[in-house]
């Protein structure tokens, strides 16, 4: 193979073998692969647009992308945990087995919450705000570079070049986030999928 291919093989290794069979094993990360790598390789290519010279925006970090992809996750746990239990899996997943009878409604309402509302919000909101915070940051350090370069007098157009080393190193750990934020987010999709599979206890 050639060296794009060589690097978009290991690339879905990647996701295979430290996502999809760690979490969920050999026959079922296989199965839910294909989604899995697209929500890795769409939300990494979105993330890194936001350090990218003219583009300087995250596609992620305006809340349609992340809404979309909750979505994706959330209708596809649903599917897994409806093919593999049957309609029971909305009391297996809401309803937790050996829950003594007087605090079954409390209990009800909290797993109904955080299983079908809470887990789309908080998967769609943790990737926006992640990466507006990034973007604001990079924002902020080269505008003030801009700022003293152009604008201030004297002495303090030496700002500029600490403000400029700032933007450098936070467009560095921008990488990092960017890469970090598309494998948690494809992290918790498996998880939330390895759930809706899992036997009540």
């Amino acid at each position: 193979p050639g060296r794009f291919q060589l690097m978009g093989e290991i690339s879905i290794d990647f996701v295979r073998k430290s996502i999809a069979h760690d979490q969920l094993g050999q026959k079922d990360g296989d199965r839910f692969l294909p989604l899995l790598t697209t929500i890795f390789f769409t939300t990494l290519g979105m993330n890194i647009t936001g350090i990218i010279p003219s583009l300087n925006i995250a596609g992620s970090s305006l809340i349609g992308l992340p809404i979309v992809m909750a979505i994706a996750a959330y209708v596809t746990f649903i599917y897994a945990g409806v093919k593999h239990h049957g309609i029971k899996f909305f009391k297996i997943a809401t309803i937790p087995s050996g829950v003594p009878v007087a605090f079954l409604p409390l209990v009800f309402v909290i797993e109904l919450l955080s299983t079908f509302i809470l887990r789309p919000v908080t998967l769609a909101l943790r990737l926006t705000m992640n990466m507006i915070a990034g973007h604001l940051l990079l924002v902020l350090c080269f505008s003030a570079t801009q700022f003293f370069l152009f604008n201030a007098d004297g002495f303090f157009k030496a700002f500029g070049a600490g403000t400029f080393l700032f933007g450098f190193v936070f467009t560095l750990f921008e990488m990092l986030v960017a890469f970090l934020q598309a494998y948690v987010f494809t992290l918790l999709t498996t998880v939330y999928i390895q759930l809706a599979l899992a036997d009540e206890h």
